[in-house]
């Protein structure tokens, strides 16, 4: 394996021309921390699990899709509009690129579910779902629909701290990743992608009642998760995707 990327809080290159835009916004991080043997097997073949001080994570990413649009066309403000949560793992590839591993994907919208099923092969669910903002507390709600498996569900509500002026090596680790990894005809890929340093805020979970996180392939947590962010959110710019030179071992 070539030589790790570092962990930067600002996105290593820009992407002139984007494959997709889109924003993220009203975001809720929650992750657990979990041995590296215990997700490798759930990663596309050419990656490895990306540790921090040994350990991996597993990530449960509530946010509000906003205005996806292609190249340089202006957003979609309905069908590319909707709340999503995703359960994610962290991964590294034989080019050092660091990335993120989508086990579940679900939104509320089903014609973007579908297509990014067939066109990226991303693991989209149509789900009902909701994002309810009172005060300094958010809640996010999802019901798996299609495909399975049928009552995969999760809510979860957050209380909204303080702006952290220094976030710490570990909530960079956890929330700067430049790019995707996800499997493309026979091969992986890595799908990078630009936006502002991410504007985080301390959070307290109040309601955390989810099986996204069983229903990926992985045991339900039994722990209180390591780390609760909250972002505000940012503009995306998502670029081509690209393959890597090699295979790593681990």
């Amino acid at each position: 394996m070539k030589k790790l990327s570092p962990i930067t809080p600002d996105a290593p290159a820009r992407i002139r021309v984007p494959l997709l835009t889109q924003q993220w916004l009203d975001l809720c991080f929650v992750h657990w921390a979990v041995e590296p043997e215990a997700v490798a097997g759930l990663l596309p073949a050419g990656t490895v699990p990306d540790t921090y001080r040994g350990v991996t994570y597993v990530g449960l990413v509530a946010f509000r899709m906003h205005r996806v649009g292609w190249l340089v066309l202006p957003g979609v403000p309905y069908l590319g509009s909707f709340p999503e949560t995703n359960v994610r793992l962290y991964s590294v590839d034989a080019d050092g690129r660091r990335g993120v591993v989508f086990l579940s994907m679900d939104a509320a919208r089903l014609i973007p579910a579908v297509m990014g099923r067939i066109g990226f092969r991303l693991p989209y669910r149509w789900s009902r779902m909701g994002l309810r903002v009172a005060g300094d507390t958010v809640t996010y709600t999802s019901s798996r629909r299609l495909p399975g498996p049928r009552g995969a569900y999760s809510r979860l509500t957050v209380r909204v701290g303080e702006r952290i002026a220094e976030p710490t090596e570990l909530e960079h680790f956890l929330t700067a990743r430049w790019g995707m990894h996800n499997a493309f005809f026979g091969g992986v890929a890595h799908l990078p992608n630009h936006h502002p340093r991410w504007p985080l805020h301390r959070a307290e979970l109040t309601v955390c009642q989810e099986n996204l996180i069983e229903a990926a392939g992985l045991p339900a947590p039994r722990d209180a998760p390591v780390s609760v962010l909250y972002s505000p959110g940012v503009p995306v710019r998502l670029g081509r995707p690209a393959r890597p030179a090699g295979i790593p071992t681990p």
